[in-house]
């Protein structure tokens, strides 16, 4: 039984790379996804249903674009301006999804409705990132 599961640890330590670069991917083309939702500038939504200022409304668009795009790339440069780029990424994750609770899910506070959608784990990935940067 300690054979197969060495065999088994041994199999999958050659992928473990790709778990990082699944987490990247996912997370980045999400706030790419979201970004480009709030396209053309400023996003109606954020300047009339939360009542931000155009400029801040529009601000909000491009960082998502922007984060997930250079949270992507960011992968592939390996040196440590990789390195800090990834760790920038995650620390505009973590500050929008921090605003995006407070101003938009205020009422999610340590509910089932956080833990069941898709921004506590966007928050978590920009966490990881924050903390991990690009090191295999």
């Amino acid at each position: 039984m300690n054979k197969i599961l060495i065999k088994f640890n041994n199999f999958f330590s050659n992928f473990e790379a790709l778990g990082s670069l699944f987490l990247r991917l996912g997370v980045g083309i999400a706030f790419i996804i979201y970004g480009i939702g709030k396209f053309p500038l400023p996003p109606e939504g954020l300047t009339e249903y939360f009542g931000l200022p155009p400029f801040l409304a529009s601000l909000v668009a491009i960082s998502e674009v922007a984060t997930g795009i250079v949270l992507i790339i960011s992968h592939f440069i390996k040196n440590p301006i990789g390195h800090t780029l990834t760790r920038i990424a995650g620390l505009n994750i973590v500050i929008l999804m921090i605003c995006i609770f407070a101003v938009a899910h205020r009422d999610w506070f340590i509910t089932k409705q956080l833990f069941t959608s898709i921004q506590i784990f966007l928050l978590i990935g920009g966490f990881y990132f924050l903390f991990k940067g690009n090191k295999s």
